[in-house]
């Protein structure tokens, strides 16, 4: 069984930050690569970024590429996304999710105002 519980959303103005975090438990967590997706209203859920399980290797949505940054404390159990110049356009609810699981958090509303 995993659990994963995401904070740190909020509502923000266009061009400022937020910072997510997501607390892991349950299972071997620096064994698994770990991504953030979102989903927006009448949308389908995207990935956002992910990390490996080393953090050693990330990868981003080309929406995302050099405002966000993802990472990962192993001894944490945490995965981390630093969401920096936010556009209206990030509005979404954020998830964390293992790779190659079919296990999701309750998510954590970002909201862009503009």
């Amino acid at each position: 069984q995993v659990q994963l519980v995401e904070s740190g959303g909020g509502l923000v103005q266009a061009g400022g930050s937020l910072r997510l975090s997501c607390a892991a438990s349950g299972r071997t967590f620096s064994s698994s690569a770990m991504g953030w997706f979102r989903q927006a209203p009448g949308k389908e859920r995207e990935i956002v970024a992910a990390i490996d399980c080393l953090g050693s290797s990330t990868y981003y949505a080309d929406s995302v590429k050099d405002r966000f940054t993802i990472s990962r404390d192993n001894a944490k159990n945490l995965v981390s996304l630093q969401m920096n110049r936010l556009k209206p356009e990030d509005t979404a609810v954020y998830y964390c999710h293992p790779r190659g699981t079919t296990y999701w958090g309750q998510g954590t509303q970002v909201t862009v105002s503009s």
